[in-house]
C-alpha cells in the first residue's frame, strides 16, 4: 500500500471517474465535430482505465491529519459494476449525442463519473461524496427534461436524495465515532448509525414507502436523460448493499416487496415511461433480495443480474424514447400500431422484454434464475415461489403489455419514422449484449466476484421457465379488456406530499385564518373596553359639574384622597415585606 500526503499523487491513485469528469469539462467547449469523438472515446478509455486497477487498496492519503482516504480500490465485483457503467455511458452517449443539449451531456457524464467513483471508493467518506456528485448531477439531468413537470420533479427528486445522503452521513459519522474507521466493509443492522447507512443506502435503491421520486422523476425527463438515470443510482445503491451488507436478513422481505409492489403500480400504470419506472424498482427487488440471503450463489446473481438489468433496462428506455421522440407521446392510451412504420424499434424493444422477463436464451433467463437457486439452495421454499410467481408479473406489465400498447395494440393512425442512425447502433449494442449474455453466459460468470458452479441451462428449468411465461402471456390476453388503460396518472406514495401535503397546507391555512379572526375579535374587544374604560375613569375633564366628570378627573374631598393614600401605602409595605 503506497500512504502519500495531499501534495503527492500517483497514478494508481487516480480514479477511472476522474476521465468522465474531464469528458463533461471539455463537451461544452467543443465543436459539432469533436464531441461526438468526445462521447465517444471518454467511455471507452475509461473502460480501459477501470481494468488496469488492481485487486486491494491502491493508496491512500492522509486526510485531518487522521483518517486514511482510500480513493480507489479494486476487486471483481467493483470492476464488474465499473464496467457495465462505462458500457452504459458509452451507449448512452451514442443515442443521445445529436438530441441531448451540452447541459445534458456534461452532467450525464459527471453522474455516471459519481457512480464510477463509487465503484472504487475504499473508504466510506470517499463513497459519501461520490454519492452526493450523483444525486447533483442526476437531479440536473431531470431538469433538462425543459418542461414545467420536469423543473418540479426535479426539485422532489432532489430533495428526497438530499434527505438520503443526510441519513447516509449521519450512519457513517456514528459508525467513525463508534469505531473510529472509514472502511467499507461487511456490516449488518444492529445498531442505530448501522440502520442509518442501511436507510440512507435503500433510498437510493427506491425501496417502498420511499421509490416514488423514481417513477415521478424519469419519465418527466428528456428522451435521453431517462436512459442515463435508469443505470446508474439504483444499481450503485445494489453495490452499496453488496459491499456492506451482505446477508442483511432484512432485505429479503424489502426485496420482496419491491418486486410486488412494482409489479402492481406497473399494471396500473398507463404511461410508457412510468411502466419502465416500476419495472426498475421491481427488479432492483430482485438484487435486494439475493443481498439479504447473501451467500456466494445469491451475490453472484445478484451482480450478474444488476449488469444484465443495466443494459437491458437502457434499451427498453431507449425504445420508449424514439417513440417518444418520434411521435411526441408517451401514454398507452394514445399508441398502438408503431410496428409498421418503427420495426427496428419494435424488434429492439421484443428482445428487452424477453430478457426483463427471463426468458431462454437472454440475459435475464441466466442472471435472474441464479437468484431463485439461490433460495432453493437454502431453503427459502416461500421466497423462491414468490420469486416464481413475480416471474410471471414481470412478463405481464414488461414483457407484454410495454410492447404490446405501445406497438401492437389497435392501430393510433399514428406513421412516424423510425430511429436514427446513432439511435439504431446504440439500441443494437445493447440488444447484441442481450442476446450474447443469454446465449453465452459464461462470459459474464467469468467476471463476478466467486466462482459460478451454476448451469444455466437444463431441460427441466426451461420447460417450466417457458410454460411460466406460456401461461403469463395466456392471462394477459384472456384478461386483456381489464388491461385497457384509462387517462389517468397512478400515485404512489407520493400522495403523501402531492395530495396530502396540499390538504396539510390547507388544513394549516384555515387553522391560520381562524385564529386572525378571532385574534381580531378580541383586539377590537379589548380595543373597545378600553376605550370605555379611559373614557369613565380618566376621560370628560372638561365637564363643569364636577359629579358629571369620569372617576379620576372628579373633585376628591381631602378625606377620600386621604383614605386612598393610606390604603395604597399599605398595600406597598405589606407587598414589600411579603
Amino acid at each position: 500500500m503506497k500512504i502519500i500526503t495531499g501534495q503527492m499523487i500517483v497514478i494508481e491513485m487516480l480514479s477511472p471517474a476522474l476521465i468522465l469528469i474531464a469528458a463533461a469539462i471539455l463537451i461544452p467547449l467543443s465543436n459539432d465535430r469533436m464531441k461526438p469523438l468526445i462521447v465517444m472515446a471518454a467511455p471507452l478509455l475509461t473502460l480501459a482505465a477501470i481494468w488496469q486497477i488492481e485487486d486491494g487498496v491502491q493508496g491512500s492519503i492522509l486526510f485531518l491529519d487522521y483518517y486514511m482516504l482510500e480513493p480507489v480500490e479494486g476487486s471483481p465485483l467493483r470492476r464488474l459494476f465499473a464496467t457495465v457503467f462505462a458500457i452504459m455511458v458509452f451507449f448512452g452517449g451514442l443515442f443521445a449525442y445529436r438530441i441531448a443539449s451540452w447541459h445534458e451531456l456534461s452532467a450525464a457524464f459527471v453522474y455516471a463519473a459519481g457512480a464510477i467513483g463509487v465503484c472504487f471508493a475504499g473508504d466510506l467518506i470517499t463513497l459519501f461524496l461520490y454519492w452526493e456528485l450523483m444525486a447533483i448531477f442526476s437531479t440536473v439531468i431531470v431538469w433538462c427534461g425543459g418542461t414545467p413537470g420536469a423543473r418540479d420533479a426535479g426539485i422532489r427528486y432532489a430533495i428526497m436524495h438530499l434527505l438520503g445522503g443526510v441519513i447516509l452521513k449521519v450512519g457513517i459519522e456514528g459508525i467513525v465515532v463508534s469505531t473510529g474507521s472509514i472502511q467499507i466493509q461487511p456490516m449488518l443492522a444492529t445498531d442505530f448509525s448501522t440502520w442509518m447507512i442501511l436507510i440512507g443506502i435503500l433510498i437510493n435503491a427506491a425501496a417502498p414507502p420511499v421509490s416514488a421520486w423514481l417513477s415521478d422523476a424519469y419519465p418527466e425527463s428528456s428522451v435521453s436523460g431517462s436512459v442515463f438515470l435508469s443505470a446508474f443510482t439504483t444499481k450503485t445503491a445494489v453495490l452499496a448493499l453488496l459491499l456492506l451488507f451482505p446477508g442483511e436478513p432484512i432485505l429479503i422481505g424489502v426485496g420482496l416487496y419491491m418486486i410486488m409492489h412494482g409489479i402492481i403500480f406497473a399494471l396500473l400504470e398507463n404511461d410508457a415511461r412510468r411502466i419502465l419506472a416500476y419495472s426498475i424498482v421491481n427488479q432492483v427487488g430482485f438484487m435486494v433480495c439475493a443481498v439479504g440471503i447473501g451467500t456466494q450463489m445469491a451475490l453472484n446473481g445478484a451482480a450478474a443480474h444488476a449488469f444484465a438489468h443495466i443494459i437491458y433496462k437502457a434499451l427498453l428506455f431507449m425504445c420508449a424514447g424514439v417513440v417518444l421522440y418520434r411521435t411526441g407521446k408517451s401514454r398507452c392510451t394514445d399508441l398502438g400500431g408503431l410496428y409498421r412504420t418503427m420495426p427496428f424499434t419494435t424488434i429492439c424493444a421484443i428482445i428487452g422484454a424477453l430478457s426483463i422477463s427471463s426468458f431462454p436464451l437472454t440475459s435475464g433467463f441466466t442472471t435472474k434464475t441464479m437468484i431463485s437457486q439461490a433460495a432453493i439452495d437454502e431453503g427459502y421454499m416461500a421466497v423462491y415461489f414468490l420469486l416464481t410467481a413475480a416471474s410471471a408479473g414481470v412478463f405481464l406489465h414488461a414483457g407484454i403489455k410495454f410492447p404490446w400498447f405501445v406497438f401492437f395494440q389497435k392501430d393510433s393512425g399514428l406513421r412516424p419514422k423510425d430511429a436514427s442512425f446513432n439511435m439504431k447502433l446504440a439500441m443494437a449494442g445493447c440488444a447484441a449484449i442481450c442476446i450474447l449474455i443469454g446465449v453465452f453466459p459464461q462470459m459474464l460468470y467469468g467476471l463476478l466476484p466467486y466462482d459460478v458452479d451454476y448451469v444455466a441451462y437444463y431441460p427441466a428449468k426451461v420447460v417450466f421457465y417457458l410454460q411460466l411465461l406460456l401461461f403469463s402471456g395466456l392471462a394477459f390476453f384472456i384478461l386483456l379488456p381489464l388491461m385497457q388503460r384509462t387517462l389517468t396518472i397512478s400515485l404512489d406514495t407520493d400522495w403523501v406530499w402531492r395530495h396530502g401535503g396540499r390538504l396539510l397546507a390547507n388544513g394549516l391555512n384555515t387553522v391560520v385564518e381562524r385564529f386572525t379572526a378571532v385574534k381580531n375579535r378580541l383586539a377590537t374587544k379589548t380595543i373597545k373596553t378600553l376605550s370605555y374604560l379611559s373614557d369613565r375613569y380618566l376621560g370628560q375633564p372638561h365637564k363643569a359639574d364636577s359629579e358629571e366628570r369620569s372617576v379620576f378627573a372628579r373633585s376628591w374631598t381631602i378625606g377620600t384622597t386621604a383614605l386612598w393614600i393610606s390604603g395604597l401605602l399599605s398595600a406597598y409595605v405589606l407587598a414589600y415585606y411579603l
